[in-house]
């Protein structure tokens, strides 16, 4: 309710019957309050935390899937995924797909590495994250 959501991730926790929902948005203290506020009106929200970067760790997934119609591009392309500590996850004889997890700098670093080699489709989660300690 008048507030924009940059990133949404759900998955299931420890708990099989209860979902984590993790929203990225941006605001002032303020409006982080009143967005706060309004989710724990909702009548299935179990507990609302605000998160920062000092005080969670988060992560995203992206899937990338690169041209790679020659053994040199192919070689490359594991070079590149090897740095950002990736790994591949699909092979076919014209394209290869990496798995890289991190932050979103990490990830916007690899995608703008490899994009010199074609990239064929990007798929990215939302940020997920968990309070430290």
């Amino acid at each position: 309710r008048n507030f924009n959501i940059d990133e949404i991730s759900v998955g299931v926790t420890e708990n099989p019957e209860i979902a984590r929902i993790t929203i990225t948005t941006k605001g002032d203290e303020k409006d982080i309050e009143q967005m706060l506020k309004q989710m724990n009106k909702l009548v299935d929200v179990i507990k609302v935390t605000a998160l920062d970067e000092k005080n969670s760790v988060t992560r995203t997934l992206c899937l990338v899937k690169a041209n790679t119609p020659t053994r040199d591009a192919k070689s490359e392309f594991i070079q590149y995924t090897d740095v950002f500590r990736g790994r591949i996850v699909d092979v076919s004889r014209t394209s290869l797909t990496a798995e890289i997890t991190g932050d979103d700098d990490k990830i916007d670093a690899f995608i703008n590495l490899v994009r010199i080699l074609g990239i064929k489709e990007i798929a990215r989660t939302g940020t997920t994250a968990l309070e430290r300690g």
